[in-house]
């Protein structure tokens, strides 16, 4: 079994989580743990999704729990460049609606950016 793991870097006054590997059962509460101690010290979160091969719904439950957190920290949590695989999850699931997904860590970053609309409980796909 492949475990995911995290890596951060900033990104216009956004902290960018790059995820790495299958977020499944087996991480899911460790990476919600990372997650929320991000959001606690700067709630605006990108997470990039890029390396990310594989996500259940145990993944995604985690990556719910740290957006609440960040949204009640004043900020919020998108996500950014998910694989094909990924999308498709996020898309059966129907969560796809209820996270901004962006193309790119960078379209991701615009709309963390003040004065940006449409981020906030609205979906926001977008592509290159």
């Amino acid at each position: 079994m492949y475990s995911a793991d995290l890596s951060t870097s900033e990104c216009d006054g956004a902290v960018v989580v790059a995820l790495h590997g299958e977020l499944d059962v087996v991480d899911a509460a460790a990476i919600a743990a990372a997650l929320v101690t991000v959001a606690v010290r700067a709630p605006r979160i990108i997470v990039d999704m890029a390396g990310l091969e594989f996500i259940d719904s145990s993944g995604i439950a985690a990556l719910a729990y740290a957006r609440r957190h960040a949204r009640r920290a004043g900020g919020d949590l998108l996500l950014a460049a998910p694989r094909q695989r990924v999308l498709r999850i996020l898309a059966i699931t129907r969560l796809v609606d209820d996270f901004c997904v962006h193309a790119s860590v960078d379209e991701a970053a615009a709309g963390l950016s003040p004065g940006s609309t449409g981020h906030k409980g609205s979906p926001c796909l977008t592509s290159n």
